[in-house]
């Protein structure tokens, strides 16, 4: 079974990295062929090290998309979210279609010319993967495709986390990371405001921020504007972040909107606690005051960074809780099983 998994960006972010850990634990299932189909860019770095193959393409089109499946004669199209999931719609038509909503846009929620273009995908796929109960109940919708929908959140293969930790030589002396695209569902404006206020009582705070975005120009000059160019780092992409994400004290997130994010698992993964936006999937993920917190107070969210940072007892024991439930929560047989079931139609 050849199975193409399809991206409509040229970068490595979340939804990205659920497609390469995807082909990477079906790699030595027999029988089974996966790549990965998007424009050329970014990504290129991170399948290279993922020893992934990769089909790029000029455009991500219903044009192009039609000329690989003429190429590759898969059995299946993955599509990855919306835009994705409509040119494979338009371009697949007898090979069977299987979509994965990474987000909960504000856009799914109501009528919106977003929302109903994925009809199309939706009533053409096989099968919809929805990464959270709030992407799923979000999209406004998904009452017409319950037989053909499910939620599945993302897992991550632990082990092989920790490896890629081990791999870097660098020490890093950070307190507080953020790893994500400098974008508006992301929110890093908000991020720099509520570090200026740890700031104001922890003046020699550490922060990365791990990524890239449309957003670079405007956070770099607003680091430079709140004075915070002594505190925080900008690092811009890196294709192997994780150990810069188990040795800080805690992760960061102020996004507005959310599937699972897939470096929150990792961050738990690694021991991490997060302070977030109460945010979709993170909502499911944080245990308040047990593997981080949760507010959607600027001072609050200080407050609480400040309170880990200050308070070693505190921080092991929610570094063991976030360990302890990444081990319950990432069974990579269930995750697979539900794959081959939407494969096989």
């Amino acid at each position: 079974m050849k199975i193409l998994h399809i991206a409509n960006t040229d970068r490595f972010s979340g939804a990205e990295n659920v497609i390469c850990q995807i082909i990477s634990m079906f790699r030595d299932d027999e029988g089974i062929e996966m790549a990965y189909v998007s424009k050329d860019g970014q990504i290129r770095e991170a399948l290279e090290e993922r020893n992934i193959r990769f089909i790029p393409v000029e455009s991500v089109s219903v044009k192009e998309l039609k000329r690989v499946i003429r190429e590759e004669h898969p059995d299946v199209i993955h599509a990855h979210d919306m835009k994705a999931s409509l040119i494979a719609a338009l371009a697949c038509r007898k090979t069977r279609l299987v979509c994965h909503l990474h987000n909960n846009d504000y856009a799914n929620r109501k009528l919106s010319a977003k929302s109903i273009a994925f009809l199309l995908p939706c009533i053409k796929a096989s099968h919809i993967f929805f990464v959270s109960d709030s992407s799923y109940e979000g999209y406004i919708f998904h009452n017409w495709f319950k037989k053909n929908s499910s939620v599945l959140f993302n897992i991550i293969d632990i082990n092989a986390l920790n490896d890629k930790a081990s791999q870097d030589e660098q020490t890093y002396d950070y307190d507080v990371v953020y790893v994500g695209r400098l974008t508006y569902p992301k929110n890093p404006q908000r991020l720099l405001a509520v570090v200026k206020k740890v700031t104001d009582r922890l003046p020699d705070i550490k922060v990365a921020i791990v990524g890239t975005g449309e957003m670079d120009d405007e956070i770099a000059t607003l680091r430079t504007k709140l004075g915070l160019e002594q505190n925080v780092d900008i690092l811009g992409f890196k294709s192997n972040p994780t150990k810069i994400m188990k040795e800080a004290k805690v992760m960061m997130m102020t996004s507005r909107w959310e599937g699972t994010p897939m470096c929150a698992l990792e961050s738990f993964a690694l021991g991490t606690p997060i302070v977030s936006t109460p945010t979709d999937g993170l909502m499911e993920l944080i245990r308040n005051g047990e593997t981080g917190f949760l507010s959607d107070d600027d001072n609050e969210l200080a407050d609480r960074i400040v309170q880990i940072m200050s308070d070693d007892e505190l921080r092991t024991r929610m570094s063991m809780n976030c360990i302890e439930d990444a081990r319950k929560r990432n069974d990579i047989n269930e995750y697979k099983n539900e794959l081959k079931k939407a494969y096989n139609g």
